[in-house]
């Protein structure tokens, strides 16, 4: 099988279509995400049975995201280019399954405060990792359209600094999780 899957040339479109989608769906997942973090925000009395394991899932879904960025580095560094797109692939998918499954747990689920030791380490691991996760969400969208597209060069330049934010994001949520996790109503 061989690894030129993109065949890169001189001229590729960046279609505006495709930024205003991807910077309104950034638009959308913040608003989300800012609005179910208020307390305000209206929740069911009681949150449906099979949601208290969402945070579980969540966190074995971002691990393997994690996972899944590694051997997609470790592809491209070995210039297999078609496993570093499937695997790329693969994380985004995952991704869309974490946010699902993290909108369903924070729509239906009361907050959980962190009550431990590691209170400062806990706020500060979980503050970058929100503002990260949100900083980086248009630039992931991004890299991975423009290698679609076939512009590589535009693409590595995103992902020199979005790669490893994506991954440290990654990495941090199931860290939140397992410090958390104690403080969770089951």
């Amino acid at each position: 099988m061989a690894n030129s899957a993109i065949n890169p040339t001189p001229e590729f479109k960046e279609k505006k279509s495709v930024k205003i989608a991807i910077w309104a769906f950034t638009a959308v997942v913040f608003l989300l995400v800012t609005l179910m973090g208020s307390k305000d925000f209206p929740r069911p009395d009681e949150a449906p049975e099979f949601t208290k394991a969402l945070p579980t899932v969540n966190a074995i879904i971002n691990f393997s995201c994690f996972i899944t960025l590694i051997f997609s580095f470790i592809m491209i560094k070995k210039k297999n280019v078609v496993m570093h797109m499937r695997l790329n692939t693969f994380a985004m998918v995952l991704s869309v399954f974490f946010l699902l499954s993290y909108v369903l747990y924070h729509v239906t689920n009361k907050e959980t405060s962190y009550d431990g030791d590691l209170v400062v380490i806990y706020y500060f691991i979980l503050a970058t990792h929100i503002v990260l996760s949100g900083i980086s969400l248009p630039f992931i969208l991004f890299s991975y359209y423009r290698a679609f597209i076939g512009d590589i060069k535009g693409h590595k330049k995103i992902v020199k600094w979005a790669y490893p934010v994506w991954l440290y994001v990654a990495l941090t949520g199931p860290i939140v999780y397992l410090m958390l996790s104690p403080y969770y109503g089951h």
